[in-house]
């Protein structure tokens, strides 16, 4: 689900009723006449206790409820005439100020009310000990007793969650939804509870209730820890240890052990969940949370699949101070569901070649080996790819499950790849550029059920935690099994699969594909795809380069070799560092286009540069290796003409293009290098016109540097690209706020790209959205200025940042001269002028560096954000360190 529209009450089913009867002051108000044996002054107490000028809090939120026989301590926004209530609910040891910018920016008809639990915040100190069931009974009493009479949706973090959710389950046809963050209603079988809990629990009377330790500890927790006021505020309610006993009750009352009094209310909350399945679920999600980890979110996926999903990437225990919880919130009540991208058009699955080729002797997937190369034919191929299905099939691999794999491209990639899309598994593929750090962000995010890899992989999967059943690449001796702790290989699959029958086809709108960005504007995020999506793809490139079964490629950049066996063409990857493409030598790629004749070549600019750099080792026959090409493509960043002509003085009988796109959606549009000659200088790089089935629109730039609702075609108007295609993402994979923002309109992908269209209606990409320029003059943007620099005959690369406050920042120029400095400095003052006046606009500052921080995948893609930083930092006087 990606959106709700819950400004109209809603049956449980999701369905659209009439307005609901508001409610009125006089019914809320009556909520809180306390009765004749409630003592005056235990109300008059509770109030004194409430400390004046909290951060964030509107005293005329608070107010004490009677319900149940006890006070509690509510924040109540009182909204009149709401047509939905939020019922929020704390976890230990926080009190309802958490859910104080929930308060602050819910709509004009949405009422939200936060309680505080009894022994808990500014409620009453009852003296008792209140188990889960009495606490989800002490819920219900508080929404009586303010007598509701809108659909609710809860809203709970930490044992929150699990209360509300109780709730939630006991009452399905009072709910428009239910929210939940970083909480548990079980503990996975084989996991431990969290080591926190445990180190606790023995504990318990000194951490939690006699030492302020247990509530000092969770404002620790928030990233970056809270502090000054905030802190001050969560501290509030707890400054003595009388008034901190449910702070120990509560985790003492956390069920670890089936003999546990609270066992069964629990274990009911986790059965019921499935009373849910027709209920609007968002769950929100700080992944470094060493208490209710991806383990607790992967069991909630499980019992709730239709949930909407979005990880805070950075955020913790305390999401809720650490992201944007509340507008999250907020922004998913009033999205209205946007429409699911189905097959246009009927097209052969991705497997069809193979099904075609079955009999052909050809060469289908070459790879580079230590002793030379090794390949496997159409006919091997497409008999191992239906043989690992069935295998994997029998093995336990169901449709929809989710496989990781972590293979260098070759030979063992492409039999994994189309044997899981021929099972209807979906792949999950992450560039091992990301690092340690970076897959294992991935892979938490995308909580594969299997990780098929090389043994470097299946070794970090276990050392590192990665979730999935370890299978290996390659047949692995018993001991080495019992080591990285595989169970099967991809071989032993194969066998498994010779006498068993193949699975049934997916369908063409079923999961393919969750791809890992490159992460170079960001932590990387999960693109997930459909067949349809993934077949149009194959079709659009196919038709935009006129790939036909004659053709062959080697592919520098190993994403775009996959698609080989797809065309039903020969393929290759030459040897070089996969994840550092710009390692590749001009005798690697001579060697691998010999080696299948190759007619079309894939590298990165980074790739490109580095072979015409490498050129002069060639030796006359290695070069005569290259007349076959007749397609030479880069992309992966803006490529600079003359990086072209370098190439294409290599393969005289190649066309150079350069494709524009990006994970979410490639290609979008493509330009030859005679065509960049013809359009000549500009604002930005000419990218050319969109492919056929791709529509180009641009959301112009305000004076902010921000973006207006439009979507025009009008030239010389520069805004953010907006795209739509076949082959366009289905989503964003578990970021469902990522997701609606770069689906606005819905069925529209924003680019997060800057440029526009000129009057023969080329587009030209200007930069990134986020590294746009915003100074006193308006916003600038940084590809144009930074071409206009390397233009000069001493300068290989250069990148402008803006420093200072949005709105009056200032530019700096950081560039990589001819002749590189050995660690960063300003530029001499000739330099500088001839900088400032090749790129016509102020510039305040123009540091050298002896290489620029670029992204992994492609060694092309600036990180023009950690330059940002790094130049304020040096201007600022700090030390004169490589960024």
């Amino acid at each position: 689900m990606s959106g709700h529209g819950f400004g109209h009450q809603r049956n449980g089913a999701g369905n659209r009723l009439v307005d609901a009867a508001p409610n009125t002051t006089a019914a809320a108000e009556s909520a809180i006449d306390l009765s004749a044996d409630l003592r005056a002054d235990l109300l008059a107490d509770l109030k004194a206790e409430l400390p004046a000028d909290l951060p964030g809090l509107d005293p005329s939120w608070s107010r004490w409820v009677e319900a149940g026989g006890h006070v509690f301590h509510v924040l109540d926004n009182r909204v009149a005439d709401a047509t939905l209530t939020l019922v929020c609910v704390h976890g230990n040891p926080t009190w309802s100020c958490t859910w104080r910018k929930v308060i602050s920016e819910a709509g004009a008809n949405v009422r939200v009310i936060a309680l505080d639990q009894l022994d808990m915040g500014f409620s009453q100190r009852t003296g008792t000990t209140r188990r889960l069931g009495q606490r989800i009974a002490d819920l219900n009493a508080v929404i009586n007793a303010l007598n509701i009479t809108t659909p609710i949706i809860t809203v709970g973090q930490d044992w929150g969650g699990a209360i509300s959710l109780g709730w939630a389950t006991q009452n399905v046809h009072r709910l428009a939804g239910v929210v939940v963050a970083n909480t548990a209603v079980h503990q996975p079988e084989g996991a431990r509870a969290p080591l926190l809990i445990r180190m606790v629990r023995p504990f318990i009377k000194w951490v939690c209730v006699r030492l302020p330790l247990f509530v000092w500890g969770t404002t620790v927790l928030a990233r970056p820890p809270l502090r000054g006021t905030l802190r001050d505020a969560y501290l509030a309610p707890y400054r003595s240890a009388k008034r901190r006993t449910a702070v120990g009750d509560f985790v003492a009352d956390i069920p670890l052990e089936p003999e546990h009094p609270s066992y069964d209310d629990l274990s009911a909350i986790a059965e019921g969940l499935a009373r849910l399945a027709d209920i609007p679920a968002l769950m929100l999600w700080g992944p470094s949370d060493p208490v209710f980890s991806d383990l607790y979110l992967r069991d909630l996926e499980q019992r709730l699949p239709h949930a909407d999903v979005h990880r805070f990437i950075g955020a913790g225990h305390l999401v809720v101070e650490d992201a944007d919880v509340a507008g999250t919130i907020h922004r998913w009540i009033n999205a209205e569901p946007a429409p699911k991208t189905m097959a246009a058009e009927k097209r052969p699955p991705l497997w069809s070649a193979l099904d075609k080729l079955d009999r052909d002797t050809r060469i289908a997937v070459t790879e580079a080996t230590p002793d030379g190369t090794q390949s496997i034919t159409f006919s091997e191929l497409a008999i191992t790819v239906r043989q690992t299905a069935a295998g994997m099939a029998a093995h336990g691999i169901n449709k929809g499950d989710r496989v990781a794999l972590l293979i260098p491209p070759g030979i063992n990639l492409s039999i994994a790849l189309y044997a899981c899309w021929r099972r209807g598994a979906v792949v999950v593929l992450a560039d091992a550029g990301l690092g340690p750090v970076g897959l294992t962000r991935a892979m938490a995010s995308a909580s594969p059920q299997y990780v098929i890899g090389i043994n470097r992989a299946l070794a970090a999967a276990r050392l590192l935690g990665w979730p999935g059943e370890r299978i290996s690449a390659t047949i692995l001796s018993t001991m080495e099994k019992r080591i990285l702790g595989a169970t099967s290989s991809l071989p032993e699959l194969q066998t498994l699969g010779q006498s068993d029958p193949l699975p049934n086809a997916p369908l063409d709108d079923d999961p393919a594909a969750v791809v890992f960005t490159s992460g170079s504007t960001g932590p990387a995020k999960g693109v997930a795809y459909g067949h349809h999506q993934l077949q149009a793809q194959r079709d659009a490139l196919m038709s935009a380069y006129a790939i036909t079964e004659s053709d062959r490629l080697v592919a520098a950049f190993a994403p775009f070799a996959l698609y080989g066996p797809a065309m039903g063409i020969p393929s290759m990857v030459p040897n070089l560092k996969v994840t550092s493409p710009g390692t590749l030598s001009a005798e690697a790629l001579a060697e691998a286009v010999a080696a299948i004749d190759a007619t079309l070549v894939f590298a990165s600019p980074a790739a490109l540069s580095n072979v015409a750099a490498t050129a002069d080792a060639l030796s006359p026959a290695m070069s005569r290796a290259f007349q076959t090409v007749r397609v030479l493509l880069s992309a992966g960043a803006p490529v600079h003409p003359k990086v072209l002509r370098s190439a294409v003085a290599l393969m005289p009988n190649a066309e150079a293009h350069t494709p524009y796109g990006m994970t979410e959606v490639l290609p979008v549009a493509d330009i030859t290098l005679r065509e960049i000659e013809r359009a000549g200088p500009g604002n930005g790089v000419c990218v050319g016109v969109p492919l056929q089935d791709v529509i180009v629109r641009i959301s112009p730039l305000t004076g902010t540097g921000a973006t207006s609702d439009a979507l025009i075609e009008a030239p010389e108007v520069t805004g953010e690209i907006v795209i739509q295609a076949p082959h366009m993402r289905e989503s964003y994979d578990k970021l469902w706020a990522t997701q609606q923002a770069a689906a606005t309109p819905p069925g529209w992908h924003r680019s997060g790209d800057v440029g526009h269209f000129d009057d023969q209606g080329r587009l030209w990409v200007e930069g990134r959205m986020a590294d746009i320029i915003t100074t006193s003059e308006g916003p600038l943007t940084t590809v144009g200025i930074e071409q206009a620099i390397e233009e000069l005959p001493d300068i290989t690369q250069a990148a402008v940042v803006g420093i200072g406050p949005s709105g009056t920042q200032q530019v700096v120029a950081v560039i990589c001269p001819a002749d590189p400095p050995r660690k960063p400095r300003l530029a001499a003052i000739d330099r500088a002028d001839a900088v400032r006046s090749a790129a016509k606009v102020s510039i305040s500052a123009v540091l050298e560096i002896p290489q620029m921080p670029v992204d992994r995948r492609h060694n092309s893609k600036i990180h023009r954000g950690e330059l940002a930083n790094w130049a304020a930092r040096i201007l600022a006087g700090g030390r004169m360190s490589s960024p």
